[in-house]
């Protein structure tokens, strides 16, 4: 397979995940923040592209890690994006959390241009990427997928080929559906917890061996407990995850009420500034803000 990958945003996600390329492939790497490039190649063995023509012209593998559609659009298909210096063969892979539209929208644009576009939704958070650990959901062209799915298994544990163009997308939405509701039912049981005297640490001890371990139970309570709340994923890209399901689940009359409600409640840590907040914030919604 290839040996030469770019890698298109350094957040708390792409950081990691370019760097666990770099221990097998030459890999180049652009981020809008210098700052953040010159870091990353401060950390791993790479190189800082300039450009995104530059890192076009360097690249068989195009991976994007950026915030959502209208970031997806700027990089590949703005006057100064990647679109016009992509060689015929290139695959991108967007791991951007983003509509299910999208996807289909950028291989109508690439495909005759003899380029894939594999939409390629993440779920571990900042620790799965650290670790190399993430769950990944594919959508798009098969063939193509199988001749990227050795490179991203650099920074997975689990992936999945899911169907069609916007087939990861749809499998993210899902994975947030869950995790929303998962998060607000540990909130609402702490809360509960605490204001019945129980102590809540020996609570989730024993529940947490039970029927009603989860992965947010595992990772979360102890933080939830101590009011800490400055790491994992922030409240404003849950809110933007959520609103892609809403908007989805609106145009295909599916119900989402508890999605809907849950929604609401991380609007309401935002109003107080907790944008930037972990998910799991919403206990502390049930403890102070909503009283």
């Amino acid at each position: 397979m290839t040996k030469a990958i770019g890698f298109i945003g350094l957040g708390v996600m792409g950081f990691s995940m370019a760097g666990h390329l770099s221990k097998k492939y030459q890999v180049s790497v652009f981020n809008r923040s210098i700052e953040k490039t010159n870091n990353w190649v401060k950390k791993y063995d790479g190189t800082a592209s300039d450009s995104l023509k530059e890192i076009a012209l360097k690249s068989e593998v195009l991976i994007l890690c950026v915030g959502n559609d209208d970031d997806v659009r700027t990089v590949i298909g703005s006057e100064k994006g990647l679109i016009s210096n992509l060689k015929a063969g290139t695959i991108i892979v967007d791991h951007t959390t983003t509509s299910s539209e999208l996807p289909t929208e950028m291989n109508n644009l690439l495909n005759p241009l003899d380029v894939q576009f594999i939409d390629a939704p993440i779920s571990g958070g900042q620790a799965g990427a650290e670790l190399g650990q993430l769950s990944i959901m594919v959508g798009g062209d098969k063939q193509a997928f199988s001749q990227i799915d050795e490179v991203i298994n650099n920074y997975a544990k689990f992936i999945k080929y899911m169907g069609k163009s916007g087939s990861g997308q749809l499998t993210k939405m899902v994975n947030q559906i869950c995790i929303a509701g998962l998060i607000q039912a540990l909130a609402e049981g702490i809360n509960f917890s605490e204001n019945v005297g129980l102590n809540s640490k020996d609570v989730l001890e024993v529940i947490s061996k039970g029927a009603a371990q989860s992965w947010q139970m595992d990772n979360r309570w102890q933080s939830m407990l101590q009011d800490e709340y400055d790491h994992g994923f922030a409240v404003d890209l849950m809110k933007k995850d959520l609103e892609i399901v809403i908007d989805k689940a609106n145009d295909s009359d599916i119900n989402v009420e508890i999605t809907k409600l849950i929604n609401d409640f991380y609007t309401d840590i935002q109003d107080v500034g907790g944008g930037r907040w972990d998910t799991s914030s919403l206990l502390k919604r049930l403890q102070h803000i909503s009283k």
